[in-house]
């Protein structure tokens, strides 16, 4: 079965999924380290995983955990990358899919842009969250769930070995 997990610390759209969610029968894994304390929604398809504080212990949880057929619902892109290479899928909050094709000009970026801050520079950060950025991942949560479905329903594709 499909579960979604999100990174619970800094999520914006975390009422967005677990509507979603609810509405299709999904499990929800929401995983942060305390640092923001989360409201639990009472809502029987939600569980709140609280971890060890460190800056990637919700991370680490989540990647060691989401497999083909999850959907993990990040704006952390090395999590994201971690989630890909698990065979999950893996969401921003605002619904831009990433996959194997845009996942490593984003982790170049980001590298690029810490490089920037390392040096004093400013780089900006991310522009506010607004209806149509909803809207935009509510849309795309869907189409990864039922793409994910598809994925957990579908063998995995074998390795490629050469004959010898």
């Amino acid at each position: 079965m499909t579960t979604l997990f999100i990174d619970g610390d800094a999520c914006p759209v975390r009422e967005e999924a677990f509507r979603v969610a609810t509405r299709l029968g999904l499990p929800v894994k929401v995983v942060a380290n305390g640092s923001r304390p989360i409201r639990p929604p009472g809502l029987p398809n939600v569980e709140m995983i609280l971890v060890a504080e460190g800056a990637d212990a919700a991370d680490d949880w989540i990647a060691e955990r989401a497999t083909r057929g999850d959907v993990c619902i990040t704006a952390d892109i090395p999590l994201a990358s971690r989630c890909l290479a698990r065979g999950a899928r893996a969401l921003s909050f605002k619904g831009r899919p990433w996959t194997t094709d845009n996942i490593g000009g984003a982790l170049v970026g980001r590298t690029i842009s810490q490089g920037m801050r390392d040096m004093g520079q400013m780089t900006g950060g991310p522009a506010p969250l607004t209806k149509a950025d909803r809207s935009r991942f509510l849309a795309a949560l869907d189409a990864e769930i039922a793409a994910a479905r598809r994925d957990a329903a579908t063998p995995p594709p074998r390795a490629w070995i050469p004959f010898e």
